[in-house]
């Protein structure tokens, strides 16, 4: 856990003249669990799109994987599972083992042939995210939680040293969320695997990350959990800009 995965220092981000992100200062370390949470508009999804490569900042610097993000290429390093994945178009004709192979083409590139040795890497992968014995079952026959065990498992079957997950339990019901984070818990604990995870459900999240950062357009808060949990309502009240009621998920 030494070196650091992320870094962004004094980054800065407009949209319009706007300014959403100000002086942002991060450090993101190796084999840790980050929660990222704050109220709705403030500058979550951008900090994401920022890491990885898909916004540019006013000003800053941002490094991935002790390179800067300007020269940066391996993108295959870093897997993302966005909260669009939920609204994955149910006809869509692909089993599970043929979405998990998509996370592949970064690697072999596209219209290349599946090697055994590919084939036996997607099973391991889906065999990691439990998810083995749908392989040949059409993607759009499961549930919403069965789905996003599966689009984990493309996202790791290229091997990633960061996972970043925006909201992606939306959609999801309460039981598979909890199997949800439980399996990231896992990733991370047995697998070293680096998580950044976005989320608004912050009393069932906080039980299983490691650290928190809490953005309302700068960073107020960047500790361990149980440091954030220990926040007063009234002090989590300032940083979101209004009334703010801790509810714990102790079931």
């Amino acid at each position: 856990m030494g070196d650091s995965v992320i870094s962004l220092k004094n980054v800065h981000f407009s949209y319009e003249n706007k300014e959403v992100l100000t002086d942002i200062n991060l450090n993101i370390k190796r084999g840790i669990f980050m929660g990222l949470v704050g109220p709705n508009g403030g500058g979550k999804t951008t900090l994401i799109k920022i890491i990885l490569g898909l916004l540019k900042p006013d000003r800053g610097n941002i490094s991935i994987l002790n390179q800067s993000i300007d020269t940066f290429k391996d993108w295959n390093r870093i897997g993302f599972v966005s909260q669009k994945a939920n609204s994955f178009n149910k006809g869509f004709p692909a089993t599970v083992f043929e979405v998990v192979a998509m996370g592949l083409t970064a690697k072999i590139g596209y219209f290349k042939f599946f090697s055994k040795k590919d084939k036996e890497k997607v099973m391991h992968t889906l065999q990691l995210v439990g998810m083995e014995a749908f392989a040949h079952q059409s993607i759009g026959q499961l549930s919403g939680g069965q789905q996003q065990r599966v689009f984990i498992a493309r996202s790791l079957v290229s091997d990633p040293e960061l996972l970043i997950l925006d909201e992606p339990t939306v959609g999801v019901d309460y039981e598979n969320v909890n199997r949800f984070y439980e399996l990231l818990n896992r990733l991370n604990k047995e697998n070293n695997l680096t998580l950044l995870l976005v989320s608004h459900d912050t009393g069932a999240m906080t039980k299983y990350v490691t650290d928190v950062i809490c953005l309302n357009r700068t960073l107020h808060f960047h500790g361990k959990s149980t440091e954030y949990t220990s926040l007063s309502e009234h002090e989590l009240s300032k940083i979101y800009g209004h009334p703010v009621q801790i509810v714990i998920h102790d079931h």
